[in-house]
């Protein structure tokens, strides 16, 4: 019984060991197995992850492409700064480590919560910019102690730059970080998170922002299991964008700039022959460098409350009425319908439509006009009665031939609106009512339904000039040749062309002070002033500033010189200057100098700064006084009243008791 057991039992242990033999040399094979698969199969996978542990890819964002002006001087470069950024997966703990930056960088709260909310949002392995433009000496105290920060590398990058500030700000835009629609369009292209990529949001930036954008870099680097660069390994270099060469003349647009001082005011000089935009200023406007870089609230909400409009682009965006500078038109109209330039109207100081009552700026008249006094003398009698003669369609026909109430093609050119050349169809389309003959009257006179912006007004001075229908560009062209002739008789034009010459230079225009400081160049004009409310003739003219500046007239100049043999055109409008002759013309005559004389111009300019500089320490005064007797006056208001002491009566009836 015992033999048997024994012999049982050795049978199962055999058994067994079998089976466990057999289990492990499974496993040996499997494992063995695998582990061919793994080295053999597998191989050139596991490398590249191992090899990704090893080295990291930095994305370079690419430099954008210079913008300089037509003389190759820059408007627009890149410039380096040092910033710091972070990657998230490589930061153990997020909290210590923005605590030991912030006192190194001095970030303040929301800046820290800022990048909170982007290493939480956005792929953990895309760096997060910290902080930019930062002193050589903050940089290097961080560079310093990188031991002490996972995952926190500083960069040497670029930025954009304006040389001119809020010169060129309307004119070449601003750039700035991708939105998260842009991001998406984009494919998810992980270029759109890195911190140092820039879009651009306005102006030329954006226009042109696929020939401005470079094809982007990287750096590869040798990192240890902390993120921390070892060694770098090679780079691929960034491709910077296309130089773009504008029309515009860099000198010429800073002086413009200067030039409109307080004023909320839109400057356009245009080459005559060519269409080349060789200024185009609005002012106020914004910074594009602060824009760029990161605008705070304080600053947007100071540039929304400002009610001079510094985020509105006047020259191709702001619509106002012409006012007198469109009266050249409605001359061109008549002359082509078949009214001599002598035949004449008498002006009272009113025209009468029925029993309606349309003014003219003299309250005495001017007696007899003909078609020059019209013009240098601004008459608006004259245009009332050729306006009802002509009709509005005639007048409508000429003002679209010189480019009013059109979007002009011109690559680069900013947004722009149509602004209106009233119609009766377009009233019954707009309105469903029917064209009234004193809705014609308006129109002869630049008033009433019609808009342009200065851009077209410009545009209109120099096909009148030139007697060609240029068109603006923005982007140099060497090829570019003058434009085809206008579709209206060269003799009409030449005669009010003479007759803005005597607006400027005769002895009764209503320019004369603003003819140009030189001895050998002349310059013709027209000017203009557009209501935006209904005014006293006691509150026009020399007393416009008794009146709130937002109810003043508009004030617009057109022109173009030398008379002779026209080069360049401008257009000059102010909003709320008081009047064309006051406010627009002078900025016309100095501009014009500028490009014929330059240190003239500039002596004129400082003395007109001095002035500025001098009549802005004054108001700063009297707001201060004001704003200290308005909080006596609160304090005052606020203080318990004391009581009288008895039989001392009241001061004011001791005051105006008789001695």
């Amino acid at each position: 019984m015992s033999l048997r057991s024994e012999a049982s039992r050795e049978q199962m242990f055999s058994r067994r060991a079998l089976f466990v033999g057999a289990v492990q040399g499974g496993l040996g094979l499997l494992l063995g197995g695998r582990m061919v698969y793994l080295s053999v199969f597998e191989n050139e996978k596991y490398q590249l992850l191992a090899e990704d542990n090893r080295v990291s890819i930095r994305l370079k964002p690419p430099r954008r492409g210079w913008i300089v002006d037509r003389n190759g001087k820059p408007l627009a470069v890149n410039q380096p700064e040092y910033r710091l950024e972070l990657i998230p997966e490589q930061v153990e703990d997020l909290d210590a480590t923005l605590t030991r930056l912030s006192q190194l960088l001095r970030l303040p709260p929301d800046e820290l919560q800022r990048i909170r909310t982007a290493a939480e949002t956005q792929p953990a392995y895309l760096p997060v910019e910290v902080a930019k433009g930062i002193a050589w000496e903050d940089f290097a105290a961080v560079s310093v102690r990188l031991p002490e920060f996972d995952g926190v590398q500083p960069v040497r990058g670029f930025t954009r730059f304006y040389p001119d500030g809020a010169a060129t700000g309307h004119l070449l835009g601003y750039v700035g970080a991708p939105t998260r629609e842009q991001y998406l369009e984009a494919g998810k292209d992980p270029l759109y998170l890195h911190p140092g990529y820039k879009l651009g949001k306005d102006g030329i930036e954006r226009a042109l922002d696929a020939s401005l954008t470079g094809v982007a870099g990287a750096r590869r680097v040798e990192v240890n299991a902390r993120g921390r660069i070892v060694r770098e390994l090679s780079t691929v270099r960034d491709t910077p964008g296309d130089t773009t060469k504008l029309t515009i003349d860099r000198d010429l647009q800073s002086f413009a700039a200067r030039r409109i001082g307080p004023e909320s005011a839109s400057i356009v000089v245009l080459d005559v022959w060519t269409g080349d935009v060789l200024t185009m200023v609005s002012m106020p406007a914004f910074d594009p460098n602060d824009f760029s870089d990161g605008i705070s609230h304080k600053e947007w909400n100071a540039l929304m409350a400002d009610d001079h409009n510094p985020l509105i682009n006047k020259s191709v965006q702001g619509l106002y009425p012409p006012g007198s500078t469109f009266k050249p038109i409605t001359a061109l109209a008549a002359l082509e319908y078949g009214i001599s330039p002598d035949d004449t109207i008498f002006c009272p100081g009113a025209y009468y439509l029925g029993r309606q009552r349309y003014g003219c700026w003299r309250r005495g008249g001017h007696g007899t006009v003909a078609l020059d006094k019209s013009i240098y003398q601004s008459c608006n009698c004259y245009y009332y009665t050729r306006g009802r003669e002509i009709g509005i369609e005639r007048i409508a026909s000429m003002a679209r031939r010189f480019g009013l109430g059109a979007e002009y093609d011109g690559g680069a050119l900013p947004a722009q609106r149509d602004g209106l050349v009233p119609t009766p169809d377009w009233k019954r389309r707009r309105h469903d009512e029917e064209w009234k003959t004193g809705e014609t009257l308006n129109a002869a006179i630049g008033q009433g339904y019609m808009l342009t912006s200065p851009l077209q007004m410009a545009v209109m001075t120099a096909r009148l000039a030139s007697g060609r229908a240029v068109v603006p560009r923005l982007l140099a062209d060497p090829r570019g040749g003058a434009a085809g002739p206008l579709d209206v008789d060269p003799e009409h034009m030449a005669r009010v062309r003479y007759a803005m010459g005597l607006t400027v230079n005769g002895p009764q225009g209503t320019a004369g002070r603003s003819r140009l400081p030189l001895p050998d160049v002349q310059m013709a004009g027209k000017t203009g002033t557009a209501q935006v409310r209904r005014l006293s003739a006691g509150l026009r003219g020399a007393n416009f500033r008794n009146i709130p500046w937002k109810f003043r007239d508009h004030g617009h100049f057109i022109a173009f010189a030398p008379v002779a043999e026209p080069r360049y055109a401008i257009s000059v409008m102010v909003e709320h200057g008081g009047g064309g002759s006051i406010a627009a013309a002078p900025m016309a005559r100095d501009i014009m100098t500028y490009m014929f004389a330059p240190d003239i111009a500039m002596k004129s300019l400082e003395r007109l700064e001095a002035g500025w500089g001098e009549q802005r320490r004054r108001a700063e005064a009297a707001a201060r006084a004001a704003a200290a007797e308005a909080a006596a006056e609160a304090a005052a208001a606020s203080a318990p009243a004391a009581m009288p002491a008895e039989g001392s009566g009241n001061a004011e009836q001791r005051r105006s008791r008789p001695a």
